[in-house]
């Protein structure tokens, strides 16, 4: 009788494949509360490599960290009305602490504009304390109806930036930077998910925003998932908390601002693009541990040679781990790791050692091969960088065979329905059409140019929608 697969195939059935892996692989575990999560330590040593890249890059354009309270007072949520409207669905809401009924409810945070802005009023005196450039690492809360673990969650983790300017134009640009330099970049360079980057639908933008710029990555199942946002607020906030400044003409001026956030969800992107049906495959920049050498058995000479080699390749700058629990059989260590996504593994067993090599597995194109244990140290950055662009050129190659350019809503509907992206020009599509989509569970996931880049405006001549089924 043939073996069962430890992983739902993903051509059987994707959400389960998708649940499984994040089991087996020892990401995350459902949380006792419906829709929030554990996040275990090997998922959350992914959402560490995340969030440290993405602040470095957040601190070199020029933002600094900074934290704000859990609790929001009830009454700074009706200050603005499109904002309120849009999150009212999603509050949870404190009406109790202390054994005593409160004097006013207190919202658990969804997003951190109200009460940032309300501190931006108090900041904020002169053009000389702008821009003002904050960002804040935290959990939100937003109460979920439909929850997936790392996608769609209760409780998450996220960065959420929020800036202030004297100003359109430098806001604008301000949001632009974050997109490009912060966001683009990482998702790209690290995370190897070749997004497309472009600007939200009217009807698609953050309640409050009067632009939102937008990363969209398609999984491989077709389906897209937005991986990271970065809005224009115009004076909305600033004219709802009277957020003004002296400008050097000596009047009174309101601010332009900004926020952008991106959030665990990426880590649901990072299993959705690049996983196959023996786990996760990490990109090697991203990964915790990028090289795990396993004693094959327990051998005196191979465990030193074993951890002797760990040292070295840590000592060449390589995250590497070493695997010498022999009381486990080697067979299930060898699938645990492939699981989990190490880019390489280096096998050492008594044959090997004899021979002066080990067995090198690389887990991104797959197959194994002799290598020369002394040659790993310098072997292994090389294929490391190789194994990266090879995942970007997947993720490229996936999203640009399963997208269609169309004419018509019908067409549109057809290729998101196959699993794929349709591309449409938005003056046919516009605004009505795009509640005609919305039918099939169909919805437009961003405005791009012809050649590619972000429109200037929605209805820029040539826009082009992206159209798909979406997480």
């Amino acid at each position: 009788m043939a073996k069962a697969p430890v992983l739902t195939p993903q051509a059987e059935d994707f959400p389960r494949w998708y649940q499984d892996v994040i089991s087996k692989a020892e990401l995350a575990d459902n949380g006792p509360v419906r829709g929030t999560m554990v996040i275990r330590p090997y998922g959350y040593g992914l959402w560490e490599r995340m969030q440290s890249e993405i602040d470095a890059r957040i601190k070199a354009a020029g933002a600094r960290n900074a934290y704000f309270p859990l609790f929001i007072p009830q009454s700074y949520m009706v200050k603005e009305a499109e904002h309120v409207e849009g999150f009212a669905p999603e509050l949870a809401v404190v009406t109790h602490g202390g054994g005593k009924q409160l004097e006013e409810p207190a919202v658990v945070r969804p997003t951190s504009e109200m009460i940032i802005n309300d501190y931006f009023a108090k900041w904020v005196q002169s053009y000389r304390d702008l821009p003002l450039l904050i960002n804040q690492w935290a959990n939100v809360v937003r109460w979920e109806m439909r929850p997936r673990v790392f996608l769609r969650t209760t409780e998450f983790l996220w960065q959420e930036g929020h800036t202030a300017h004297a100003t359109y134009e430098d806001a604008r640009d301000y949001a632009a930077r974050i997109h490009r330099e912060v966001y683009a970049d990482f998702m790209v360079n690290v995370l190897a998910v070749d997004v497309v980057l472009g600007r939200k639908s009217p009807a698609e933008r953050f309640a409050g925003a009067i632009n939102t710029l937008t990363l969209e990555g398609m999984m491989r199942d077709g389906k897209a998932l937005q991986m990271g946002t970065s809005h224009e607020l115009g004076q909305n906030f600033a004219r709802a908390f009277d957020t003004r400044y002296l400008s050097k003409e000596g009047s009174r001026e309101l601010v332009w601002q900004t926020s952008w956030g991106s959030s665990t969800r990426m880590v649901g992107g990072l299993i959705m693009t690049h996983g196959d049906d023996n786990g996760l495959r990490v990109p090697p920049r991203l990964a915790p541990v990028q090289a795990v050498v396993l004693a094959v058995k327990d051998d005196e000479a191979v465990l030193a040679k074993v951890r002797e080699l760990g040292a070295a390749l840590g000592a060449a700058g390589i995250r590497a781990e070493v695997d010498d629990r022999t009381d486990t059989p080697f067979g299930r260590r060898a699938v645990d790791w492939e699981l989990k996504g190490v880019p390489v593994r280096v096998e050492i067993g008594p044959r090997d050692l004899a021979e002066g090599t080990a067995m090198l597995a690389r887990r991104i194109p797959g197959g194994k091969e002799p290598v020369s244990i002394e040659q790993l140290p310098k072997l292994l950055p090389t294929v490391l960088e190789e194994d990266q662009a090879l995942l970007l050129r997947q993720s490229r190659e996936l999203r640009e065979g399963r997208t269609r350019d169309v004419q018509t809503i019908e067409e549109a509907v057809e290729v998101a329905t196959r699993g794929g992206w349709a591309r449409i020009p938005w003056a046919e599509l516009g605004a009505e059409g795009e509640q005609r989509l919305a039918k099939d569970a169909v919805s437009v996931r961003c405005l791009v140019a012809e050649d590619g880049s972000v429109p200037e405006s929605d209805d820029a001549p040539g826009t082009l929608a992206i159209v798909g089924r979406s997480y």
